[in-house]
């Protein structure tokens, strides 16, 4: 991952997820800034490099910024990008989040190995279950290739309608002919540390609302 890539987390927080800093990429952060109101700012570092001293300009498009910055870093950020989140956080521009290991030391840290840190970077909504046979408890299935994302067997595959014919069987019915359509649940962080820095940009747009 070379450039700038970006999406918008429950609805309210923009990532950055970079590959190589360079100062070529401050036009990218710009590029992919969304136009509408924002609770804040993940610049997402983890298995980001590049070469020293080519971090000025994403400095300084982030020094400008108004909105509220989280940086995540582990093990694997090395070079201008461990340079640029030493520089923010010195600036205090920004938050920084990783595991035990990483590099610079974060303000907050998370239990999570870099391995299944690469499986959260690409899908931040990952589970992880269904161990099969023969792997110990607490092994990271996807990294050993047999891990499965399969919530089904846990899932209550009851429908509307079969509840309703239930209802009516027990002579519970209440003169209602269908149950109301349930909202399906928004999707879940899974990703430690995007989900910690997701819940601060949250509280501290909560604590700090935009006016005008």
């Amino acid at each position: 991952m070379n450039t700038v890539q970006s999406d918008v987390l429950d609805g309210t927080v923009l990532r950055y997820r970079v590959g190589t800093v360079t100062d070529g990429l401050a036009a990218e952060f710009a590029k992919a800034q969304p136009t509408n109101v924002i609770a804040g700012v993940v610049l997402d570092l983890r298995f980001a490099g590049g070469p020293a001293g080519t971090m000025d300009s994403d400095f300084g498009f982030f020094s400008k910024n108004k909105k509220p910055l989280v940086v995540l870093v582990n093990s694997r950020t090395e070079g201008a990008a461990a340079a640029l989140a030493t520089r923010l956080r010195s600036a205090g521009l920004g938050v920084l989040i990783g595991g035990t290991e990483a590099v610079p030391v974060p303000d907050l840290t998370v239990a999570v190995s870099a391995e299944t840190e690469k499986h959260f970077q690409a899908d931040p909504y990952l589970v992880f279950t269904n161990l099969p046979a023969g792997i110990p408890p607490g092994t990271n299935a996807v990294a050993a290739g047999k891990g499965t994302n399969d919530w089904s067997v846990f899932v209550d595959h009851t429908s509307e309608a079969d509840l309703v014919r239930k209802k009516v069987k027990d002579g519970q019915d209440d003169g209602e002919s269908a149950a109301l359509p349930r909202s399906p649940a928004p999707p879940v962080i899974h990703d430690p540390a995007l989900a910690r820095a997701v819940d601060l940009l949250k509280a501290l747009a909560a604590l700090h609302p935009a006016h005008g």
